[in-house]
């Protein structure tokens, strides 16, 4: 055969077939030597990292983005668009599960003791993802008597690959993620027609939190009378608790949760930006950031689902035994799907106002389009 003819690209080359087709071998190296339905276990799993891979780009191209010291609105969709693709993965992922779940109980339970101590919670491209997403440390259940993090760095000793994931995890520690890229992208929201370069910004971002509480109280006292006639409602007890609203959503938007200083303004800032976009969303100059929030809540709500759905899925084929990898199985499964990285974005819905009781907006004309 001449060089021409070997050079050729073929489908078969481009992907790569030969090697793809032959991993699929398990613990064995050989498929044929595989239970009968381990094979299906294995290329399921299999894809679902061959599709995190593929979130890990989509959301280091959308972070790459939104990390820029100026981000113009023309780039913003381009954002949106791959934080989407991301959105759809995590759909499919979903469905995914349904195959999983044609494997029954006793089928499972052939070859599953052979795992031990492998588990899902190894899988280093999910934990990267959580990472590049935001999740800390300290917000990660502890179920197995040692750190999460640091019981994935023993195992990962003993072998190549595990090193190998082990060195991922490490790197991806390092890069910004996509939560702080947010914030400060929010920080810099025009506020009132205010920038934060403003000499009077500080002052300006006040005065439209304090506008917007007064109108939070004057629209709960207007309320009040709807709330009493539930039947069994006391009028002390609902003001109490529309007073508690208000509390809580100050103490959410002057940052309050935060140790006084520079950090505590930043916050403040980015948390007003938020505010400020999620309450004028329909201003011509934030229809592509409410966009892009909405995405963000999106792409959370995705994941809580996901792993939702990961939890039945499990409990479906084998109850509640014990994980292969020393957790409480499903409970431990079912405590993840409260994780939450963006929790400003959940938050601030509890403080939106519907558009009549709004502040009036200053500046209009700084948030149209551009002539």
């Amino acid at each position: 055969m001449s060089d021409d003819a070997k050079s050729v690209p073929t489908y078969w080359d481009y992907l790569r077939l030969d090697q793809l087709l032959a991993l699929q071998g398990g613990l064995e190296g050989d498929d044929a030597q595989l239970q009968p339905d381990e094979l299906h276990f294995i290329i399921v799993h299999q894809a679902f990292e061959l599709w995190f891979k593929l979130v890990l780009r989509e959301l280091r191209l959308a972070r790459d983005h939104l990390a820029a010291p100026r981000l113009p609105e023309e780039k913003v969709p381009h954002v949106v668009h791959h934080l989407r693709r991301t959105n759809e993965i995590l759909r499919l992922g979903r469905d995914q599960f349904r195959i999983m779940e044609t494997l029954t109980p006793q089928d499972f339970l052939s070859f599953r003791d052979k795992l031990i101590p492998a588990s899902g919670f190894q899988s280093f491209q999910m934990r990267e993802i959580e990472i590049l997403l935001g999740l800390e440390e300290r917000q990660r259940i502890d179920e197995v008597g040692v750190k999460p993090m640091e019981a994935i760095r023993a195992l990962a000793e003993r072998s190549p690959a595990g090193e190998l994931a082990w060195k991922r995890i490490q790197a991806v520690r390092e890069e910004q993620t996509l939560r702080s890229c947010l914030q400060a992208w929010l920080y810099r929201t025009p506020i009132q027609g205010s920038s934060p370069e403003d000499e009077q910004d500080s002052e300006s971002v006040k005065a439209f939190l304090e506008d917007y509480l007064a109108a939070m109280e004057n629209l709960d006292a207007s309320r009040l009378g709807h709330f009493t006639r539930v039947p069994g409602a006391e009028e002390a007890t609902t003001r109490e608790r529309l007073q508690a609203n208000t509390k809580m959503a100050r103490s959410f938007l002057f940052a309050e949760d935060v140790a006084e200083g520079p950090e505590r303004e930043r916050v403040r800032r980015a948390r007003a930006g938020l505010l400020f976009i999620e309450s004028y969303r329909r201003l011509p100059l934030l229809a592509w950031p409410r966009v892009l929030v909405d995405t963000i809540v999106e792409l959370e709500e995705n994941l809580v689902l996901w792993r939702t759905r990961h939890a039945r899925m499990v409990e479906r084929v084998i109850g509640r035994r014990i994980g292969t990898g020393g957790s409480s199985g499903v409970d431990y499964l079912d405590a993840t799907t409260r994780y939450r990285i963006f929790t400003e974005l959940w938050t601030v819905r509890t403080l939106l106002l519907p558009r009549n009781a709004l502040p009036k907006l200053a500046h209009p004309e700084r948030y149209g389009f551009a002539s």
